[in-house]
């Protein structure tokens, strides 16, 4: 699979089976991300790899806006946790680039792992307390996000289905409405 049939064939994957991800997949995703960009080279991300059920149902048992929307994670085998360590970062005007860093490498990881056939799905909502907390993480680790990791289960669950068609998660802007050429152009 090429570059671009790996992006084209990344999408969010919510139903799990049970089988364990081995070592070696893991550790090549994790290599995926080492090898990301950041803000001059400070590589300030920190991957906790969670495998056990108990921390998993602890992670997928949290609510969020009232409901517990991340229920559906406990059928995956691992939790790749993507953390920061932000003073190893940078920030320009606003925007704090340890946020940055962290998601382009959790990025290269979740390509990596479709490359590798194993289903991701990033998911950011979450209560950062409770995750650091959880991991045993220090005050100064910054929770950014975290994907469950393993082999996509035949049939999506019923949540799944309902969230991609809330989200329209295969739904996509044309060019047109997102690229602009020399200047930008109300449309």
């Amino acid at each position: 699979m090429d570059i671009f049939d790996t992006i084209a064939a990344r999408h969010s994957v919510r139903t799990y089976k049970p089988d364990p991800v081995p070592d070696e997949l893991i550790g090549r995703c994790l290599e995926a991300a080492r090898v990301a960009p950041s803000w001059r080279n400070g590589q300030c991300w920190r991957f906790v790899v969670v495998r056990e059920p108990a921390t998993i149902e602890k992670l997928a048992a949290q609510r969020v806006y009232g409901y517990r929307i991340n229920a559906w994670l406990r059928t995956a085998p691992v939790v790749i946790v993507a953390c920061a360590e932000p003073g190893e970062s940078g920030q320009h005007t606003d925007l704090p680039y340890w946020a940055v860093d962290t998601a382009i490498a959790l990025e290269h990881l979740v390509l990596a792992a479709t490359a590798l056939g194993l289903g991701t799905c990033w998911i950011g909502g979450f209560d950062e307390k409770t995750v650091r907390a959880l991991l045993a993480a220090p005050e100064r680790i910054r929770v950014v996000a975290y994907t469950p990791l393993g082999y996509p289960a035949e049939g999506e669950a019923l949540m799944g289905r309902a969230v991609k068609a809330i989200a329209r998660s295969h739904s996509r802007k044309p060019l047109e409405k997102i690229v602009f050429h020399e200047r930008w152009l109300e449309k």
